[in-house]
């Protein structure tokens, strides 16, 4: 059988050892795929600290408001969840009605909290 690629050269233990000028290659190396691939967030850079956080809820927002958009969103997850319930069947329906329910279930705890929040506002 014809192999296009010769061998390559067979290496002696003692030519394994690094020189100077491969350990600096390598550390070059590894600074240039650091800078590409674990690039540093532009507020580590600056010295600010960074959070772990993707998203982020603005700091000067009220209760009241936060209030009504987490009830808004649980009557959209509730109804989707319900809309998706009726493609499926079996035990995929089960676990999507459940789902709906729970959401149900927090937006009524979420509607309580702000019936507190309005009470305590009036008195």
């Amino acid at each position: 059988m014809f192999k296009p690629t010769p061998n390559p050269p067979a290496s002696s233990p003692d030519t394994s050892a690094e020189t100077p000028n491969s350990k600096k290659l390598d550390e070059t190396a590894e600074r240039v795929l650091d800078y590409y691939l674990n690039p540093k967030p532009a507020d580590e850079a600056s010295g600010k600290t960074q959070t772990a956080q993707l998203f982020m809820v603005a700091p000067d927002i009220d209760t009241e408001t936060l209030l009504a958009n987490a009830s808004e969103d649980l009557l959209s997850i509730s109804a989707i969840a319900a809309d998706l319930a009726d493609d499926v069947d079996g035990s995929r329906r089960s676990v999507i009605l459940a789902i709906s329910r729970m959401a149900d279930g927090v937006h009524l705890l979420v509607e309580r909290a702000m019936d507190r929040l309005e009470v305590q506002a009036a008195g």
